[in-house]
């Protein structure tokens, strides 16, 4: 199911052993383009730090609920290894934290669950396939949703808007697309953009570059949320686009 980072916001999170907080916002790697990490809003139960849950712990999103499963339960995630709320996610505390949990690493390999073509063979340990050493040495860097909502993205001839939105893939939790308002240019409309249309980003200048004309991008089908829900309308958007289906992989 393809589902807005926004609409999960305070979703409930239900362990195996009760309710342990609520949604708060996803850091993802600029790479793949995968949610690395749910942030989890515990309330008063664990103050002071960033409770992280890592996709391989999540279940699909239910709409009709507002819940997100987690196959933990409260103790794992009590014990599992703290990061103070102020502090960045640095590798060494994935090292620690996904060994802690028995979870293979996503940075090992080039694939975008690792060694893994999908997140399923990695929960499930299959075996690995040969590595290459410049994907395992690659410097993976982890940003929010949060943090990136509102950076601007130019188009080869000029800026379109800035994001507003992500549309995550509960299924494998990769993001598929960017919402983009294009208020200042298109008053009152919206447009997707895949990430495998970005050229380069640069987030220094708070810019994400995209292969596409202005004309090209005024002239994309009209998007909604109703659409989005349909592979008619993601069929139309990639013909339009002439780019590759995600789903043709």
């Amino acid at each position: 199911m393809l589902i807005k980072a926004k609409t999960l916001k305070d979703y409930r999170l239900n362990s195996l052993t009760g309710e342990v907080g609520r949604v708060q916002e996803f850091y993802f790697d600029d790479r793949h383009w995968a949610v690395r990490y749910l942030v989890a809003d515990t309330g008063d139960w664990l103050p002071g730090r960033q409770v992280l849950i890592s996709p391989y712990a999540l279940g699909a999103a239910s709409k009709a609920e507002r819940t997100i499963a987690v196959s933990l339960t409260k103790k794992q995630i009590e014990d599992s290894p703290a990061l103070e709320s102020a502090k960045p996610v640095s590798r060494q505390f994935e090292e620690v934290y996904h060994n802690y949990h028995g979870w293979p690493a996503y940075w090992a390999g080039p694939y975008m669950w690792g060694a893994y073509p999908s997140i399923e063979r990695g929960l499930a340990k299959g075996e690995l396939p040969a590595l290459d050493p410049s994907d395992v040495a690659h410097d993976y860097h982890l940003r929010s949703t949060q943090s990136v909502t509102g950076h601007h993205v130019q188009a080869s001839d000029g800026d379109i808007g800035h994001i507003d939105d992500f549309i995550i893939d509960d299924s494998n939790w990769a993001i598929r697309y960017l919402v983009v308002d294009t208020q200042n240019w298109l008053p009152g409309r919206k447009v997707l953009i895949a990430p495998r249309w970005i050229e380069r980003i640069s987030w220094v200048e708070s810019k994400v570059f995209v292969g596409l004309t202005r004309e090209a991008v005024k002239l994309s089908p009209e998007y909604s949320d109703e659409l989005l829900m349909s592979r008619e309308y993601e069929s139309k958007l990639h013909r339009h686009y002439d780019r590759w289906a995600y789903w043709a992989d």
